[in-house]
């Protein structure tokens, strides 16, 4: 059955991949090797990433932050991925001043604080899906992707699910969740209902091999892993 991959990046990097040691991810070859698992019929076709630029004077690390995101950008098109990106919006704004958990947030008691919001990423992923659903339907049998996978925990995107369910009925979707193993968490019952399948979490040792090798080799300079990755 082939198989389209569509990846949260910003989903991805926050829920399975902060704070360890396994960044330099291959995802073509981690999600081809979880998607078998699923069902051996499962033919990796392509592999559709969002993400948003890095804002280096919010990050961490600044400029190496961005640059070590631009590396492995540059590391997933070499293996064929393509990347879509799109924007963060920072502006001031108002929250409620937070005392201790069992303090309820008053409207009456707000501090000034800056928000920063990724735009664009969940519409282009909805868009990208429901686009290539409606395309298969005028391709030979032979060409038709018949299976698509999304990559998200963020229930933003039932209302897509749904739509693709209720409009392209021959369509099969999968989620896999970019969860870590022994962590809890629950499963967001919005995307479950319109899966046909969905993978609960990554295990470490799926992370572990499936590493990108120190160098990837690109069009241009390799693409090296960051050394602080």
């Amino acid at each position: 059955m082939r198989t389209a991959f569509f990846i949260d990046g910003y989903n991805l990097f926050y829920g399975l991949l902060a704070g360890t040691g396994y960044k330099w991810l291959d995802l073509p070859s981690l999600l081809s090797s979880v998607a078998r698992i699923e069902n051996p019929a499962f033919e990796p076709i392509s592999f559709h990433y969002f993400t948003s630029p890095v804002q280096p004077k919010l990050s961490t690390r600044g400029i190496q932050s961005k640059e070590a995101q631009d590396t492995y950008i540059r590391a997933l098109k070499a293996k064929g991925v393509e990347v879509i990106l799109g924007r963060h919006r920072l502006d001031p704004a108002k929250a409620p001043r937070f005392v201790d958990r069992n303090t309820p947030p008053s409207r009456q008691d707000q501090v000034d604080i800056w928000r920063l919001e990724e735009k664009e990423t969940d519409v282009n992923i909805a868009i990208s899906m429901y686009r290539m659903a409606a395309k298969q339907t005028v391709l030979p049998i032979e060409e038709r992707i018949r299976h698509m996978v999304l990559v998200s925990g963020d229930t933003d995107m039932q209302p897509a699910l749904k739509a693709i369910r209720e409009d392209f009925p021959d369509m099969h979707i999968g989620v896999i969740l970019p969860h870590r193993e022994n962590i809890p968490r629950c499963v967001p019952g919005s995307l479950n209902n319109y899966a046909h399948w969905l993978r609960r979490h990554i295990k470490f040792s799926e992370l572990q091999d499936n590493q990108f090798p120190t160098r990837v080799p690109t069009n241009k300079k390799p693409a090296t892993k960051p050394v602080y990755w």
